[in-house]
């Protein structure tokens, strides 16, 4: 139990990074009905195109300073590729039957990672990313390692501003009313073309300061480290009612610290020694998810595709 604490920490951190790649499969489910399952690969590149800004400004330049480019970087290459995605993968199939979309999606996740492994120099191996200039921070009995704390500011930042935006912006009240009926809102004078592809936007975006926390937190980006975060992410957007945004960070914070907390004291109980440790979190994470389907199907807090804020 004096552990408590901390492991409590780590899984708040461990899910807000949840919570932030979750926001993009929320939006984009609210206002299209989509999974976009290449939003992994999107998390992905967000970390390597903040690698890519770091390794190209001068050699010894302050962290504080390049950590801005490097944000600025990777959420410029997760835009462009989520926005990419949908005008040239998602919309010619909006009109087909929903496995087609699900299908390309599939398909994308793979071109993009198989397009990272093959022409980005060195990652068949993972790249060594660049660590913040100080050591942990202890607040108490609670060890905060300096990789996490850009997360810890990044995601209730995000959440915020978001949930303004959405809530009281002139785009925000018109992506909740494409949500509720797109074809109303189009006769409305709404740019549902436009809305759609806000939502892909504001997905990559938060998925690039996922990507950057990640490599600040791990030391390190990899080319396969989409797949499982992006599924863990799905999940959490699941876990809290997809299409609502506050579930989707809601899921990725209870799945975080059910994570910590599995990994932690599990192998403590008789008898189930050897289903602890890390290796056994993705297995306690889906454990979760179908605890949650059984006896709530909606969601934590339920889906809500017309109002999401």
């Amino acid at each position: 139990m004096n552990t408590l604490p901390q492991q409590l920490a780590n899984g708040l951190f461990l899910g807000s990074m949840y919570g932030l790649i979750a926001i993009g499969y929320t939006m984009v489910y609210g206002i299209v009905q989509l999974i976009n399952f290449a939003h992994g690969e999107i998390f992905m590149t967000g970390g390597f195109g903040a690698l890519t800004v770091y390794l190209a400004l001068p050699d010894g330049i302050s962290m504080w300073i390049a950590l801005p480019a490097m944000l600025l970087g990777g959420a410029l290459v997760a835009v462009l590729i989520a926005v990419g995605a949908e005008r040239f993968a998602y919309r010619p199939l909006r009109g087909a039957p929903r496995l087609a979309p699900l299908i390309t999606a599939i398909g994308l996740s793979l071109a993009i990672k198989e397009a990272v492994f093959n022409w980005y120099p060195d990652a068949k191996t993972s790249r060594v990313f660049p660590q913040l200039p100080f050591g942990p921070l202890h607040l108490g009995s609670v060890t905060v390692q300096s990789g996490d704390v850009f997360l810890i500011l990044a995601a209730p930042l995000c959440m915020a501003v978001l949930g303004f935006f959405v809530r009281f912006s002139r785009t925000g009240r018109a992506m909740q009313a494409t949500a509720q009926d797109p074809d109303t809102a189009q006769l409305m004078g709404i740019d549902t073309n436009r809305i759609i592809v806000v939502a892909f936007a504001i997905g990559g975006f938060f998925a690039a300061v996922a990507g950057l926390s990640y490599g600040l937190k791990y030391g390190s980006v990899a080319y396969d480290m989409g797949f499982l975060a992006g599924l863990k992410a799905f999940t959490a957007a699941v876990l809290g009612g997809i299409g609502n945004i506050y579930g989707a960070m809601l899921g990725g914070l209870v799945l975080g610290i059910a994570e910590a907390m599995a990994t932690a004291y599990i192998s403590d109980i008789p008898g189930m020694q050897q289903l602890g440790g890390g290796s056994w979190a993705p297995v306690w994470a889906f454990v979760l998810l179908i605890l949650v389907l059984l006896f709530r199907p909606q969601g934590l807090l339920g889906e809500r595709v017309a109002d999401r804020a």
